[in-house]
């Protein structure tokens, strides 16, 4: 299923496409689950750099601090989803995702992989 085109071109000229703004938000609801899980696991061994969520886990448990803001971070994907005719919408999934690698897949792995044993 091709999808229906929007009416802007993405930032190298090709149309965006309704398929390629759900790729998008997969993609971003994928490293928000990293995120999440990757802070769970770090935790321990870490602690917290975000502040805001480090006083909401102080308050109700890191558990529910965790799924507070990754349901919250999902929920507005989602919306931005649902705003797919809007060129700003396939921007904004796009600015995301990279922030998102850029300052949580990247960093996080790299702490992973300083932990194995080579």
């Amino acid at each position: 299923m091709r999808g229906i085109a929007l009416a802007a071109r993405d930032l190298g000229g090709a149309v965006v496409t309704e398929t390629r703004l759900h790729q998008l938000f997969v993609l971003n609801v994928v490293l928000q689950l990293f995120d999440g899980t990757a802070t769970w696991q770090g935790m321990t061994l870490w602690g917290e750099g975000n502040p805001m969520i480090e006083v909401m886990m102080a308050s109700v448990g890191v558990g529910l601090a965790l799924l507070l803001f990754k349901a919250k971070a999902c929920v507005l994907l989602v919306l931005l989803r649902r705003c797919w005719r809007h060129r700003e919408a396939y921007h904004a999934l796009l600015v995301l995702a990279g922030f998102y690698t850029c300052f949580s897949f990247v960093p996080w792995m790299m702490r992973f992989v300083s932990l194995l044993d080579v």
